[in-house]
């Protein structure tokens, strides 16, 4: 929740500077906008506002928009229960398959500062709801000492609008002491509630005008239009941009509704409409009701009010097209802008994988992962198939661990750090847990063994800035780099999915980076793990070691069978027990099941 509050709060800066650029779109459009479009348009800005809410993948703008997208970024089970069939196998590969090492790092803890932001956010939003409450409570015995309206004349005058407008629900008017201004409140059984000192002294036509008002509230469902800004209020109150903009909103909404009503009028009463606010200014006043919607306003949104009025002209038909036009402009540039909040708000933690005109088979592996979450992956590249188990899982970009040793090795052969021939490290003599990591290292060997000081070693004579540069230049999952060198891609900023893992090995299998195909042959002959009558096997498997827990287990690689090349990936989380080796064995029992490789035993 902390981590969420710190991306909250950096997503409130670019939702003010879309609310400035919204505001400026309408100030430059709106000699072609009509009055309705000005205030149907803020509904799109409410939407932004829950967009940081919504998980990513949710959201279905980039189906809208893949262009945008691009710069950044069933068969059922046949496999049973495969990590407790794995568990019961004999041994074997142990010679040839790599070693599931990993080391363990520490989970960052919440930061201080986002502690004191989602405190401070949490404190207001219970602050706002006691204020809403009181108003509501006020709102109930204001309700309670209203009575029925006793005035025939105008009993009379709201049957004629009701008629006019081509309202069939029966409405209930009121009549109260304790309000000023006429107003319109209920979301699903709304009344009106008209002040006795403006009933005793006023004109029909001036009564007429006030119903009129108070049933185009209704009928453009404004209540439930209130409803909604006054939530956005509560969630977004320490915000001074959206209290402006919904602020605005409402002036929006009087204007539209004074133009539904001059709809309805004759051009010579247009005047007095204008002249009805100009003599209510002095006797209304904005109503302690924030979920009410009514004739009432500010002397500056009633000054606004009839200007409009004094200006007023139909709509033709020309500018309701411009209108349309100008709006549908604002839309798209508003849309178009709305996934930088989702990605601000998930932390580019979500991959936009297109679907469409692919072929994709879904599959049913719940038996065999059991309690584990987790998901699986497989393309052939030969017919273009595509089979995903849990496919929100398979977009959800988490850590590489291990997995990114393939990348890392191919990048210091790149970088002229190491070379196909000479690839040895001198062991730096200090004493890890495994043995096997205390001599001097090869790329075979490192690989093999998982030598973590290895691939740190060369990330270090790298150095980040260069590796910011690969990584971005191969399209490596969220291209994240930072932090320590050391650990960004152990269990930190860099992080990518199941899908992209297998689209990047694709791309590795097939050298589109365009480099020296020596060194990818170096890569591959290193992490090469099987070979029979069946094909052969290529692999990396990974491990996040969090607190001392195995947290998330990895394996992905590439089967060579006769004609087809199927590139895979399998992640498996838990609290404690998910690492690469039972996502190795996770991942042979499914191929078993798909009948792409005889299982023999299992990884030790």
């Amino acid at each position: 929740m902390a981590d969420f509050m710190i991306r909250f709060s950096i997503c409130n800066l670019f939702i003010s500077v879309l609310i400035g650029i919204f505001l400026a779109a309408k100030y430059l459009l709106k000699n072609h906008l009509t009055s309705h479009m000005q205030y149907r348009l803020w509904f799109l800005l409410l939407v932004l506002l829950a967009v940081p809410f919504i998980p990513a993948g949710s959201i279905p703008f980039p189906h809208i928009f893949p262009w945008f997208w691009a710069w950044n970024s069933g068969l059922g089970s046949h496999a049973g229960n495969a990590i407790g069939e794995a568990a019961a196998l004999t041994p074997a590969y142990t010679a040839s398959w790599m070693n599931d090492f990993s080391i363990s790092v520490s989970e960052k803890t919440p930061s201080a500062v986002g502690f004191t932001l989602c405190t401070i956010w949490i404190a207001g939003i219970f602050v706002m709801i006691l204020l809403v409450a009181k108003s509501v409570l006020r709102f109930l015995a204001f309700k309670r000492a209203s009575l029925p309206l006793q005035s025939q004349a105008v009993h009379r005058i709201y049957r004629q609008c009701l008629q006019e407008m081509n309202i069939r629900k029966n409405i209930p008017v009121y009549s109260t002491a304790f309000l000023r201004s006429p107003v319109i409140a209920g979301l699903f059984c709304p009344c009106i509630y008209l002040p006795i000192h403006l009933i005793s002294g006023c004109r029909e036509k001036d009564i007429r005008y006030m119903l009129l008002h108070e049933l185009q509230h209704y009928k453009h469902k404004d209540a439930l239009a209130n409803y909604i800004m006054n939530i956005a209020g509560i969630v977004y109150w320490f915000n001074p941009f959206v209290w402006y903009a919904l602020r605005e909103m409402g002036n929006d909404r009087e204007i539209a509704c004074d133009a539904s009503v001059l709809e309805m009028l004759q051009k010579e009463a247009y005047q007095d409409y204008g002249n009805t606010l100009i003599n209510f200014v002095q006797k209304v006043s904005l109503t302690p009701f924030p979920f009410t919607s009514g004739i009432h306003g500010s002397m500056a949104q009633m000054k606004k009010r009839i200007l409009n009025i004094a200006h007023y002209h139909p709509a033709s038909f020309r500018k309701k097209l411009y209108s349309l036009l100008s709006c549908s402009l604002i839309a798209i540039l508003l849309l178009v802008s709305s996934p930088l909040l989702s990605i601000q708000a998930a932390e580019h933690n979500r991959y936009f994988f297109d679907e469409q005109g692919k072929d994709i088979t879904y599959l049913d592996l719940d038996a065999s992962f059991g309690t584990n979450n987790g998901s699986f992956v497989l393309y052939d590249a030969a017919d273009g198939s595509w089979q995903i188990y849990n496919k929100e899982q398979a977009a959800t970009r988490i850590a590489p661990a291990s997995t990114y040793k393939i990348y890392s090795a191919l990048f210091a052969l790149e970088s002229g750090i190491i070379s196909p021939r000479q690839s040895k490290l001198s062991w730096n003599g200090q004493q890890y847990v495994y043995d096997v990591w205390n001599e001097d290292q090869t790329l075979e060997s490192a690989m093999q063994n998982s030598v973590t000081w290895y691939f740190q070693e060369l990330d270090q004579r790298a150095g980040l800035p260069s590796i910011r540069n690969y990584v971005h230049g191969i399209g490596y999952g969220n291209q994240t780099v930072k932090g320590d060198i050391s650990s960004y891609w152990i269990h930190s900023s860099l992080k990518i999915s199941p899908i992209e893992q297998v689209e990047l090995l694709e791309r590795f299998y097939n050298n589109q980076f365009g480099f020296s195909p020596e060194n990818i042959a170096a890569v591959k002959d290193s992490i090469f793990l099987s070979s029979s009558g069946q094909g052969s096997l290529y692999g990396k498997t990974g491990t996040a070691q969090i607190n001392g827990s195995n947290a998330s287990g990895w394996f992905i690689g590439y089967l060579e069978k006769e004609e087809h090349i199927y590139f895979f990936a399998a992640n498996i989380q838990n609290d404690s027990l998910a690492t690469g080796k039972t996502a190795a064995n996770l991942t042979l029992s499914i191929l078993s099941g798909l009948n792409l490789w005889e299982m023999d035993g299992s990884i030790q």
